[in-house]
């Protein structure tokens, strides 16, 4: 995923995940839509795994994603943040700690609608 942040001339401070989710943090280049980045990592890597793991024939990603800005000012706290995903989710689980991000930051809409093209339990 990095390789494919590279190849679109961003910058990839962290990735780190589980089995249902991944965490970017990205220096989106100036050229380049969120979305789009989005998109191109999604699709690249799908096909990696599929070329390298032939048993994780089943594998693919879920429709939508989330995108946030991070100031420079907090940086170092996501990347602390994005270190720790198995130890965190093993005390909330990911749709739990979402669910509550979203809330906490003004969300106000039916988190149903959250899961429903998602592809974990």
């Amino acid at each position: 995923m990095g390789g494919i942040v590279r190849e679109m001339g961003g910058i990839a401070l962290r990735i780190n995940g589980t089995e249902d989710h991944v965490h970017l943090l990205v220096k989106v280049p100036a050229v380049c839509s969120v979305a789009e980045l989005a998109r191109v990592v999604k699709a690249n890597s799908s096909k990696w795994v599929h070329q390298l793991w032939e048993d994780y024939g089943e594998f693919a990603w879920q429709s939508g994603c989330a995108a946030f800005s991070v100031s420079a000012s907090n940086v170092a706290a996501v990347t602390k943040y994005i270190d720790g995903q198995e130890e965190h989710h093993r005390r909330k689980p990911f749709r739990e700690e979402f669910v509550t991000f979203l809330r906490k930051n003004g969300f106000s809409g039916d988190e149903r609608y959250l899961w429903d093209q998602c592809s974990f339990g």
